[in-house]
């Protein structure tokens, strides 16, 4: 298996677990019906149909990314899924976008955008550019989690890490970190800019499709860690996070564990894009 697929194979493994913030956040920009829409940075186009059924079937959809597998993988579920009359692909950077000024009514982006954002003003005034004035530009960010419920040192241990912290790094200007996208959205111009946070959880019993997204999850939080925790906590990490563990954290009886999405989000005004 590519890096790719192995990429792909996880995030439709931990689909189950975010669509439900995906879908109360998608519902929260109130799309109108009807209106055309980006999807920026869509990778293997999950969001796609959440996107197209938000807008309705006179809408449309568009997924851009810059890896062509995964575009085939989104052409390939919107067909599945009976949406290639209302959905299009194409290939393109987040940075050059390669589209005209003012194409869409609105653009999304889950999981791209601002990941991370070494010139987020450059970023969100190129973003902004393809919008149609008084259209909705939004970018939906993971911010957090608490995954390992009665090992709280070793959690904080591992997202002190540069896994846990990423993609922000110590050598960054504060200001690039994910959490000040508001201030990237005004300084670009845009107009009631709002920011609001969703929760997804999982509480025992689990289901095997909650089960197989939440240890997904767990493994792709806190890949490469070892070297800066340290031998001791490492290994009590692989005690409780690996699936063959007889110690697996999934399989306490009384599991409880949470994360959360944060969409910011503004209007485009003409005057103030250039």
């Amino acid at each position: 298996m590519t890096d790719a697929e192995e990429y792909a194979a996880k995030l439709r493994v931990t689909d189950p677990l975010r669509r439900p913030v995906l879908k109360a956040a998608i519902a929260a920009l109130g799309l109108p019906q009807g209106s055309s829409g980006l999807d920026a940075g869509c990778g293997i186009g999950l969001q796609i149909p959440l996107l197209a059924e938000a807008v309705g079937p006179s809408g449309h959809v568009t997924g851009l990314d810059v890896r062509p597998e995964f575009l085939a993988y989104g052409e390939r579920l919107a067909e599945a899924a009976g949406l290639t009359d209302r959905v299009s692909f194409r290939e393109g950077d987040l940075y050059s976008l390669p589209f005209e000024d003012d194409t869409f009514d609105w653009l999304w982006s889950a999981s791209a955008a601002g990941y991370p954002a070494h010139q987020p003003l450059r970023l969100l005034r190129e973003l902004a550019r393809v919008i149609k004035p008084g259209g909705t530009v939004a970018i939906l960010i993971y911010t957090s989690q608490a995954l390992l419920p009665g090992y709280p040192i070793l959690e904080a241990r591992l997202n002190a890490s540069k896994a846990g912290i990423a993609p922000f790094t110590r050598k960054m200007d504060p200001k690039c970190h994910w959490l000040r996208a508001v201030g990237w959205f005004c300084d670009a111009g845009l107009t009631e800019v709002k920011a609001q946070t969703f929760l997804g959880e999982a509480q025992a019993p689990l289901s095997e499709e909650l089960r197989a997204a939440l240890a997904a999850l767990i493994e792709m939080r806190w890949e490469g860690a070892e070297p800066e925790v340290g031998a001791t906590l490492w290994a009590e990490h692989q005690r409780l996070c690996l699936p063959y563990s007889p110690d697996f954290i999934l399989d306490v009886a009384d599991y409880y564990g949470f994360f959360t999405e944060t969409l910011f989000h503004g209007k485009v005004r003409r005057q103030d894009r250039r």
